[in-house]
């Protein structure tokens, strides 16, 4: 059986970072979106927060990219 990773971190890093913090249902899309690569969880912390993702700016899409991406667990 494995076990989810921890994903505190990034959620923390959104929030302070990026301006995104999201509640538990929020962080629940974004696990889920996460599986199916980092474009797809960037997606979802928009979707999540209620930002429509083809209005935000370029800067503000990869800001969110590359912070999940730097606070991902390793493994």
């Amino acid at each position: 059986m494995t076990t989810a990773p921890d994903l505190s971190a990034v959620f923390s890093a959104l929030c302070v970072e990026a301006g995104f913090c999201l509640h538990p249902k929020g962080e629940a899309k974004v696990r889920v979106a996460l599986e199916k690569g980092l474009d797809a969880a960037t997606k979802a912390v928009f979707e999540a927060e209620g930002v429509d993702y083809m209005s935000a700016t370029g800067d503000e899409r990869r800001a969110v990219r590359d912070c999940i991406k730097a606070h991902l667990p390793k493994e």
